[in-house]
């Protein structure tokens, strides 16, 4: 039996992953680049399987707005510092959404810290084809149960990239050795999360996930090269949440002298 397409827009590294764990599930795979007439392809493509927009975060925005409304309801997202806010500013109603917690940087094969949660319509097309190339992915419950793991895996990225500025080592040594800076950034990062989400978050189950993911891989670096952008972000956010973010400030501070 003939699978239906599923397109792929952006084949970086880790669209690239995607792309070819849908191919040996048995699905053909559409790519598409940021310059692609979406609209044209809508028009060969009308009904995909499925949608992956797999371009980084600061590219999101831009390729949501050009989305094709018969594509609506096949949509999937990967980005890092996800929240439900950035589709809803587009009315999707409920893509497929997977916080993705393993790495592929080129010329080397993907490396899992841990599970990666997903939901939506295609949450189980996810899953099946990631295990194809034996990375493991879980389906949660809820849209709630999404949103906590979002917010999981943005406390885990936002707090060891920017406590990395200053620490520059692992995550081991940040927990083990700059426990009290790992701590106060994470709560200035939940701070800025609230507003985001408008709501109260549960902050010690948010810590446990962030410990989980650190205990995925001891070894992982804490500073990539987003960790300014993403410190710069964090700062704007509060900033129009008229938060106080001490610590944030102070690394910016330390960082830019």
């Amino acid at each position: 039996m003939n699978k239906n397409p599923v397109i792929v827009i952006g084949l970086g590294e880790m669209g690239s992953v995607f792309a070819r764990s849908i191919l040996k599930l048995g699905h053909p795979v559409y790519p598409a680049s940021r310059n692609t007439d979406l609209d044209e392809l809508a028009k060969s493509i009308p009904n995909p399987a499925m949608v992956l927009v797999s371009v980084g975060e600061n590219d999101l925005q831009a390729c949501l707005k050009k989305n094709p409304s018969s594509w609506n309801d096949c949509i999937a997202l990967l980005q890092n510092e996800l929240l439900p806010r950035d589709w809803e500013a587009h009315n999707f109603k409920e893509p497929t959404v997977i916080s993705v917690w393993f790495e592929k940087k080129k010329g080397q094969d993907s490396k899992v810290l841990i599970p990666s949660p997903c939901f939506g319509p295609n949450a189980s097309l996810l899953v099946d084809a990631l295990a194809t190339l034996d990375i493991p992915a879980c389906e949660v419950a809820s849209a709630e149960k999404m949103e906590e793991e979002l917010l999981i895996k943005n406390v885990y990225i936002l707090t060891t990239n920017i406590s990395g500025l200053i620490t520059k080592g692992n995550v081991k040594d940040l927990w083990d050795n700059h426990n009290e800076l790992a701590l106060e950034v994470a709560n200035e990062v939940m701070d800025i999360q609230a507003t985001l989400v408008e709501h109260e978050l549960n902050r010690d189950g948010l810590i446990k996930g962030f410990k989980a993911g650190i205990d995925g891989d001891l070894k992982h670096m804490c500073m990539g090269r987003s960790a300014p952008g993403r410190l710069e972000r964090a700062i704007k956010q509060a900033n129009a949440k008229n938060l106080e973010v001490k610590k944030l400030r102070e690394i910016q501070k330390r960082t830019k002298d």
